[in-house]
């Protein structure tokens, strides 16, 4: 019988990972039982995803409040900086933000309006309008923003992000003082010592200052870039990609992947001879409408996966050949042209009208997004994620 179904993402539950298990032999043994008791079948090119959360978790990897204040206070030894671009969020910066306002007696807040780097909003854009300001250009103190919008609440998390993080900083015992602007040479105004927070522009906001007369310049992948009074640490990223996971603890991104992953996928091959691809995931990169959010807080979607996940999709447009080479066609006819067509397609079709309208992204980003998706971020417990059929195309 003809197949008639495509891709099947599966969300693949798991015991709670603590620091030191063996999560290799965990995620493959979960695999394995859910292919039993689903009564599905291994096959290679199948992909085995699992968030990195749980990655970190069993490597150990976090940091305490007071792990990241020393590291500050080493980098800052005048006990000032600019704290700038940082984003809005509860999860990923409150307590990061902590451990610098103890590592610091000042900090100059700059943020970006109307949002940070990935979307949260502090102010509507039509706001900004209303009162003529443009975020390009004007810069704002934290009394002509008060003045102008009053105290406004973040409509997902009902949080004052500007009154939160003042209060976080204070209650550090750092004195602070906020400003609004876009442009990162702003901060330079008030101190020439800088701690950029942006995460995908962190190498140009660094570029920016180091040409305009800051004295020091770090980003967060600079913290944290080795361990500290016994800390957990990331070589490549820093505090960057981390979460909270007390309320005086991060949990940091997780460091060296990609033997796992290796060793997820040759335990799957010794137990069923199947080759499947595996990657490690963290944030999906998919912009939601309403908040605005689009959601990309770590550093990469992806810190490792296995081989046959590198490169892009190479994919025709169905409705491009059935409007335009195969407009006369329908049926069985239609079909079978339509999949002689794929068959010959070229191995690269970049550039070809026929792949217009593809996803222009790499494999390790669509996966990862689906996986992101899939498990979700709350109670569902599966941070394993297992993928079947996302190679197959009309022509199987």
């Amino acid at each position: 019988m003809e197949r008639t179904v495509g891709t099947v993402v599966r969300g693949v539950r798991a015991p709670i990972i603590r620091e030191g298990d063996n999560l290799a032999k965990i995620v493959a043994e979960c695999v394995l039982n859910a292919s039993k008791g689903e009564n599905f079948t291994i096959r290679d090119r199948d992909i085995i995803t699992v968030t990195e959360a749980v990655v970190a978790r069993a490597q150990g990897n976090y940091a305490s409040v007071d792990q990241i204040a020393a590291d500050i206070k080493a980098r800052f030894p005048s006990g000032e900086a600019g704290v700038i671009f940082p984003i809005l969020s509860r999860n990923r910066f409150s307590v990061c933000l902590k451990g610098i306002a103890k590592g610091l007696k000042k900090v100059y807040l700059m943020l970006s309006y109307p949002s940070d780097e990935v979307g949260n909003h502090l102010i509507s854009i039509d706001a900004l309008d209303e009162k003529g300001i443009d975020p390009y250009r004007d810069v704002l103190t934290e009394a002509q923003y008060r003045e102008y919008f009053g105290r406004v609440l973040h409509p997902f998390t009902g949080v004052d992000y500007i009154e939160f993080y003042r209060d976080l900083i204070t209650e550090c015992g750092a004195e602070v003082e906020i400003i609004l602007s876009n442009n990162p040479k702003t901060i330079l105004d008030y101190t020439k010592n800088v701690l950029a927070c942006d995460i995908h522009t962190r190498q140009r906001t660094k570029r920016i200052l180091q040409n305009s007369g800051a004295q020091t310049v770090y980003t967060l992948d600079d913290i944290l870039s080795s361990p500290v009074d016994g800390s957990g640490c990331n070589e490549q990223y820093g505090l960057l990609g981390s979460n909270k996971a007390t309320e005086t603890t991060v949990k940091l991104f997780p460091r060296n992947c990609q033997p796992f992953v290796e060793e997820v996928q040759s335990l799957i091959k010794e137990a069923t001879g199947a080759t499947v691809e595996v990657m490690v995931y963290g944030d999906g990169a998919f912009k939601d409408p309403v908040g605005k959010i689009w959601e990309l807080a770590d550093p990469v979607v992806s810190p490792a996966y296995t081989s046959g996940l590198n490169g892009t999709p190479n994919e025709l447009k169905l409705k491009y050949l059935a409007d335009n080479d195969f407009a006369d066609l329908s049926g069985d006819e239609l079909k079978k042209a339509i999949s002689a067509k794929i068959t010959q397609k070229d191995h690269d079709l970049k550039g070809d009208m026929s792949s217009q309208g593809t996803t222009p992204r790499r494999l390790t980003d669509l996966i990862g997004s689906l996986s992101d998706l899939t498990s979700g971020s709350g109670d569902k417990g599966t941070p394993i994620v297992f993928i079947q059929g996302y190679f197959d195309n009309y022509a199987n």
